[in-house]
């Protein structure tokens, strides 16, 4: 890899994950590709993740899941700043062509979640779609030779379907830092919804702030959750009526959008 991003430290860590991910896996890495707010221009330095696409020859083993956890785990010891900031999904070709109609295993890293293995399936299509057209190749072929086609319509369809999920979880997590994540999520949707397509949280947030500007100071106010996660001296129940507000709102425009063009 050359500079896939503008930050120096960025591409040390895409370094040392590439080269980390080969010595355990071998041939049997296919391709790694980056995506995300790195690819769109929105990285908050600091704050983003970054998002990994490892496409193998074939399923992760008991011996090559154990060894690129440690691997993981030594890089992110190394260098603290990206605990709990890098996702990296681990998947085999044939599940990469096969996502829309069977489900396979994929190796997981994500924050919030320890590195483990799950059955993926077409619930993943909104991830493939985005490293399909916008994807950066950090080894391997172009993200669009390897992974199974995905309609706009189909990308839609996905957004409306995980954002619809949003009350079901956000009853159960009232942290300000998730009341930011739903908001900026639900402008998102709202997007694609327009659009078909991924834009990032801040270049999302100024559209809706511009298409709802009854809600601009609550999406504005998001995009500061966002970045003041170390924040202790918060209310946390305090801004939660206006967050259910929002969302049942824009899940009631959506309905409404959906009706007329049905």
């Amino acid at each position: 890899m050359t500079d896939p991003t503008p930050y120096a430290h960025v591409n040390k860590l895409l370094d040392e994950l590439l080269a980390g991910i080969q010595r355990v896996l071998g041939d049997k890495l296919a391709g790694l590709y980056l995506y995300g707010s790195l690819v769109t221009g929105s990285y908050d330095d600091g704050i983003s993740d970054v998002d990994l696409l490892a496409a193998l020859a074939s399923d992760l083993n008991d011996a090559e899941f154990d060894a690129l956890h440690q691997m993981q785990t030594e890089i992110v010891s190394q260098n603290p700043a990206w605990d709990d900031r890098i996702e990296i999904a681990y998947l085999s070709l044939h599940g990469l062509q096969t996502y829309k109609t069977e489900r396979s295993a994929l190796g997981i890293i994500s924050p919030g979640e320890p590195f483990h293995m799950i059955d993926a399936g077409i619930d993943w299509l909104m991830n493939w779609y985005v490293v399909r057209t916008q994807g950066k190749t950090l080894f391997g072929p172009p993200p669009e030779t390897i992974i199974a086609p995905v309609s706009r319509q189909e990308y839609i369809d996905a957004v409306m379907a995980y954002i619809k999920t949003t009350p079901s979880w956000f009853d159960h997590a009232h942290h300000r830092s998730f009341q930011s994540y739903a908001i900026l999520t639900m402008c998102r949707g709202l997007y694609a919804s327009k659009y078909g397509e991924q834009v990032s949280k801040a270049q999302a947030a100024a559209w809706a702030q511009q298409e709802l500007p009854e809600w601009s100071t609550l999406i504005e106010n998001a995009l500061h959750w966002r970045k003041a996660l170390k924040d202790t001296d918060v209310d946390h129940e305090a801004t939660l009526p206006e967050t259910r507000r929002f969302i049942h709102d824009v899940l009631e425009r959506l309905a409404q959008s959906a009706t007329r063009t049905g």
